[in-house]
């Protein structure tokens, strides 16, 4: 994987040659749980992204010492490297990839590729859930440069700020406040924050969900408008977890520093009071 800026990505094939390496551990994190029940990867731990990895109370992922007490109690601990993978092309694993590394944690990787690319590949799976011992996890101070606040991106509208929509074309025009399914999740108005581009998430990855060439991806965003000048960028979409994929693609593989997610996004800016809102493409 060394064509991107930085070596952060690993193969199917380097997982299974690496099932009994007790250095690592791997980690599914779907946007459906019930597939990691299902089948996963044999030793690969599963989290749940609402019940796990969210604050049961306020909208809000967990704390320091709340994430790094489920960390440890995994058997996770500071010294191990986390491999990441899940369903959907990743976009809840880039999430915790970011959520990682938001926590200070830069011992973690994503594989090239779903759930669903492992599974295609005939490699192995279980549905036997690893038991390991209980590990210390201690999280550094939050990377605040890696994650933009709603006041921030007030800020960037008076800024020469790139702001990434990564939704959908029709949740970016305001056609629809929320895919289908997805009402729960939704906002009080449509649209978009004023001047951002939309690029969505997906545009990144290959058929099998494997993330495009370097040159193909600094294609995509600089025709977009999205790279220029190393301008900041910050993504969005409308809980966080697309904008992670894509803050990944951008900060990760092709090594631009300046990126941050929003991952407040549009449930948030679509409910807040007086900021202002376009619609159409």
């Amino acid at each position: 994987m060394g064509e991107y800026a930085k070596d952060v990505l690993v193969s199917t094939e380097w997982v299974e040659q690496h099932l009994d390496d007790d250095s690592i551990r791997i980690v599914e994190v779907d946007e459906n749980p019930d597939l990691y029940r299902e089948a996963h990867i044999p030793g690969a731990i599963g989290f749940d992204w609402k019940k796990d990895l969210q604050d049961p109370v306020r909208r809000d992922f967990l704390g320091p010492r709340e994430f790094g007490e489920l960390m440890g109690s995994r058997g996770i601990s500071n010294d191990h490297t986390v491999v990441l993978y899940g369903d959907r092309n990743n976009w809840f694993a880039a999430y915790t990839y970011w959520y990682f590394r938001y926590y200070g944690h830069d011992k973690v990787k994503l594989i090239n590729g779903p759930r669903e690319k492992w599974i295609a590949e005939g490699r192995p799976t279980t549905t036997e859930v690893p038991s390991y011992p209980p590990q210390r996890f201690e999280t550094k101070d939050p990377d605040e440069s890696i994650r933009a606040r709603r006041d921030e991106v007030l800020a960037a509208l008076e800024r020469d700020v790139k702001l990434v929509d990564v939704r959908s074309p029709a949740e970016f025009a305001g056609e629809i406040i929320s895919p289908a399914g997805y009402e729960q999740e939704g906002a009080q108005r449509a649209g978009h924050i004023p001047g951002a581009i939309n690029v969505p998430w997906a545009q990144a990855v290959n058929e099998d969900g494997t993330f495009k060439s370097r040159e193909e991806l600094e294609r995509l965003y600089r025709e977009k408008g999205v790279l220029e000048d190393g301008k900041p960028v910050i993504a969005y979409c409308r809980i966080g977890e697309r904008s992670a994929h894509t803050w990944f693609v951008l900060h990760e593989l092709l090594g631009h520093d300046q990126v941050e997610n929003y991952d407040g996004s549009w449930t948030e800016w679509g409910n807040l009071v007086a900021v202002p809102i376009e619609r159409g493409s």
